[in-house]
Parts: structure tokens; sequence; C-alpha cells
């Protein structure tokens, strides 16, 4: 059996979590509401504010179904109480980022600045120049927009200039040595 998937999710008070027929889980929370699509060969229940998953067999796609199913919604629970964060270090000469509005203006060396307006379920803040911390409740979302904002200027590995996340190891290279 999934031993990811057997564990019950502790349901917080003010949390509602519905099962329709098609499978569809929805979650509504303080900070706002999700909904996923389960296999159909999961079954979902709600029990004395626990959320239990069973599977229908015993073969491998149900119990990686399983799995997938229990991350899932333990995710949809804990971003609509708390939220998904993730933070962004820029290092580099004359980086630096800024929020205008709701667009995240950052200059990375390219002859113009990069603007990128935030998404619809995310919040980018700026608490300094070099700092950029991306907020949700949907933690796909926000993975996926910190990737992307990532992606304009990826670290180096020579000067370790360019946007990582925090607590991110870059690993350094030697530079080229002159031949006499």
């Amino acid at each position: 059996m999934s031993r990811i998937g057997r564990r019950p999710i502790e349901v917080p008070a003010g949390v509602e979590i519905k099962v329709d027929e098609n499978n569809v889980v929805t979650v509504k929370g303080p900070k706002g509401e999700l909904s996923q699509q389960i296999s159909p060969r999961i079954a979902v229940s709600v029990e004395d504010n626990e959320l239990k998953l069973t599977r229908d067999a015993d073969d491998r796609e149900a119990r990686s179904q399983h799995g997938l199913a229990r991350t899932l919604l333990h995710n949809m629970v804990t971003g609509v109480t708390s939220g998904f964060e993730k933070k962004l270090e820029i290092q580099g000469v004359g980086y630096r980022v800024e929020k205008k509005g709701n667009t995240l203006v950052m200059n990375l060396g390219y002859s113009h600045p990069v603007e990128m307006v935030d998404p619809e379920g995310i919040t980018t803040e700026t608490p300094d120049q070099t700092t950029i911390l991306i907020k949700g409740m949907d933690k796909a979302l926000v993975g996926n927009y910190a990737a992307i904002v990532r992606a304009w200027r990826a670290p180096e590995p020579y000067k370790g200039k360019g946007i990582r996340y925090s607590g991110e190891y870059v690993r350094r290279k030697e530079g080229k040595t002159g031949a006499k």
C-alpha cells in the first residue's frame, strides 16, 4: 500500500471540503478556494476532520495515483490555510528589482528592463532591491512562476551572477588560465 497515500490529511477549522460525483475535490478556506480532479480509481472521504483516500485495486497505476492524489489534496489544504512562498535572491553588480503596481520590474544586465505582470492568484513582493517573494495558495503556480522569473537570468557558474532560489548552492568553476 502507498505509504504516502494511506496517511490521513488533517482538516483545520474553517476549511470546507466537497467531493462531487465526478471526483472533483473542492477545498475552501480563509485564503480562497481550490479545486482538483482526482483519478476515478481513488475514493475520497471526510471523517472526523480527517480526509482519507482509498484506492480500488493494488496495481501499479492505482498505487501511484493514490500517493499523487494525497499529495495534491494536502497541498490544497495547506494552500487555502497558510499559502506557499518562494524566495528568490538576485546577485550581480547593477542587478536589481522593484515593484510597480502589480508589475515586477527587473534590471538584469539587458539593454532594457524586464517587466512581468503578476498572474492571477500570485502576488510578488520586493522587500529590498535584491529579493523577490512570490506568494500564492496554489503550490504549482507559485513554483512555476518562480521558475519563469529565475529563467530570465539563471545563475552562471563563473561569477555566480543571476537569480537564484534562497539557499540554492551554485557550483563555481575556475576561469581560464592564461598560457604563457
